[in-house]
């Protein structure tokens, strides 16, 4: 029987969202899910939520909530951390306002540029005591990461703690799914692709027909522009919602008829995306509002209005829609862990692990995004090729990885001050020392240990 621990599971949105995908395996039929908050209040409404729905389904799972983690982690085999720290909103603000008034034109402010930076350094210290407590108590478990900035801390944390199973999992991969089979118009049985970079900067990396062989990425590049140019992003959608009175921050998008909307403006919310794929040749799969974070020139791209729609909504609908267990499976998380309990040797599509040699020309440690292969030995990363130009744009941000590494491990001002000047997303310099120290001051005491 599976033991596994979700710490941070008092957020009862993501936390509904991953017992929903636990409740759906039946390898998993009788595990034993522990739950860990710093609110134990919180924690204990999501163990009731999980808990109605174990009775009604007449499931043999086991949760309880445990405030202690080194307890909660004895015996574990598998660890979820999905933290963050303080008001999740409201620091994501400063992270991103509070540079652009120093006339950084970040586009966003959570995982790249100046704003990842401050994220980072407020989340990783949280994450690395998680870990120090993980290597002490369950050295052997494996422990999924599901927090933000995902490279930075899966970096991090692999630099403190080499031994430890830490891998990181994001959701975006799933754009693939859902854009492929239309855009080659073919079933998604018959497409098989490859994808990677780093985290919220990656692209397809190759894509084929099944029954051919043959190679579907000229068929890509062909159709995608069309394809995309149709599609109506955030403020489309919006405006929509508005017309149809159907409240989006409660429902969620999926419940627009997106034909019926008439697209406003060229591609929307996907300008850089547009460009990437025009000029490098690739796909993304994420849109502007992540992959710009990591480009000095994506202010002058981007669909910002379409961004900050998104944004707004994202945080209403968090606020706002009531938790629910789903019955189907939404997170990569519960595959591995069937891939690693029954040896089923299967290929996952998107895990951050450091690279080892999975994309050419970046230094082993940083933690890439690659296709892995899942058995009882656990994750193992899949080699993938990418153009020139794209390594090109991943290559500016092996200094910032390590230089913000190291800020955190060793407590330093300094070597905040040295990323944030390496970052192409910035362009300004006698300023950047005033910003960090006001940043500081408006994020005490997360980030009062920087010295």
């Amino acid at each position: 029987m599976a033991k596994i621990v979700l710490i941070g599971a008092g957020s009862i949105q993501f936390g509904a969202q991953l017992l929903g995908d636990i409740f759906q395996s039946a390898v998993l039929n009788e595990a034993e899910i522990v739950l860990n908050d710093i609110n134990p209040q919180a924690a204990e409404k999501t163990a009731q939520l999980a808990q109605n729905h174990i009775d009604t389904h007449g499931l043999k799972h086991r949760i309880k909530v445990e405030v202690d983690l080194s307890k909660a982690l004895k015996g574990a085999q598998f660890v979820v951390n999905m933290i963050e720290v303080g008001d999740r909103f409201k620091l994501w603000n400063l992270d991103w306002k509070i540079p652009q008034q120093y006339g950084i034109k970040q586009i966003y402010g959570e995982n790249g540029g100046p704003g990842g930076l401050f994220h980072s350094l407020r989340i990783i210290p949280a994450i690395i005591d998680i870990c120090q407590k993980v290597s002490d108590v369950a050295p052997e478990a494996t422990i999924f990461n599901f927090s933000n900035p995902m490279s930075r801390i899966c970096t991090t944390v692999h630099r403190k703690f080499p031994e430890l199973k830490f891998v990181g999992l994001c959701h975006e991969i799933a754009s693939l799914e859902r854009h492929l089979p239309s855009i080659l118009n073919q079933p998604r049985a018959n497409i098989f692709y490859r994808a990677g970079g780093l985290n919220h900067f990656s692209v397809l990396s190759s894509v084929k027909y099944v029954d051919s062989g043959k190679d579907a990425y000229p068929d890509i590049l062909i159709n995608a522009p069309s394809y995309f140019a149709k599609i109506p992003g955030y403020s489309e959608i919006l405006a929509m919602s508005k017309a149809t009175g159907i409240d989006i921050e409660t429902e969620g998008w999926m419940q627009i008829d997106v034909a019926k909307i008439k697209v406003i403006r060229e591609w929307s919310d996907r300008r850089i995306f547009a460009l990437i794929l025009e000029h490098f040749g690739v796909l993304p799969i994420t849109e502007d509002s992540h992959f710009g974070e990591y480009i000095s020139w994506a202010s002058e791209v981007a669909d910002h209005r379409g961004i900050l729609d998104f944004y707004t909504y994202y945080r209403n609908f968090l606020g706002r829609r009531d938790a629910v267990i789903g019955n189907e499976i939404t997170e990569r998380m519960v595959p591995i862990i069937e891939g690693i309990l029954t040896n089923n040797y299967y290929e996952e599509a998107a895990v951050n692990i450091p690279n080892k040699g999975y994309i050419k020309n970046l230094p082993e440690w940083i933690a890439v995004e690659v296709p892995a292969r899942i058995d009882s030995d656990g994750i193992h990363g899949i080699p993938i090729e990418l153009p020139v130009g794209i390594r090109a744009l991943i290559t500016n941000q092996i200094g910032i990885h390590d230089l913000v590494a190291d800020a955190v491990l060793e407590k330093s001002k300094e070597l905040v001050i040295q990323a944030l000047l390496a970052d192409p997303v910035v362009t300004t310099a006698k300023c950047i020392p005033e910003m960090v120290e006001y940043v500081i001051a408006e994020q005490s005491p997360w980030l009062d240990y920087l010295q």
